[in-house]
């Protein structure tokens, strides 16, 4: 099963995030799939707009699994995420500024289908690099603080 669990989550990454191919996920994601990311929308149907919303901000997003590793009905994967700001982002205008990003996911699978998510993706990375987020002031490493 572990293998069958690596190749779903593989097309959810690859065909899914990477290419934008929604009709690829039904065959590997539950309906009713609970995500458990702050601020994601639940199941297939919501898998799908949080995907077209990003690749509509980053068209030509890459997401790359780096590492998988399979035990019983869970995936845990670490993930390279790239592409360009060249779309509404985030209710903002495009940047066009690159990002590159880590990424990682927890997947539970039943069935052959992933039923639940739980993600983890550097917001403040992307954030700082999109250029979304001020950059701080450099701190003196001579200078006391009081």
């Amino acid at each position: 099963m572990s293998v069958e669990h690596i190749n779903s989550f593989r097309i959810i990454i690859e065909e899914g995030f990477s290419k934008g191919n929604m009709a690829a996920l039904d065959a590997v994601v539950a309906p009713e799939m609970v995500e458990h990311q702050h601020g994601a929308p639940q199941g297939l149907a919501g898998l799908k707009v949080m995907i077209r919303n990003l690749r509509q901000g980053i068209p030509d997003l890459q997401l790359t699994i780096e590492d998988t590793v399979a035990v019983g009905d869970k995936v845990w994967a670490r993930l390279k995420g790239r592409g360009t700001n060249s779309g509404p982002f985030m209710g903002r205008p495009p940047t066009g500024k690159q990002m590159e990003i880590d990424v990682i996911d927890i997947c539970r699978f039943d069935g052959g289908k992933m039923v639940e998510h739980w993600g983890v993706s550097d917001r403040f990375a992307l954030m700082e690099q999109l250029g979304l987020l001020q950059q701080p002031e450099p701190v003196d490493a001579g200078s006391e603080h009081k």
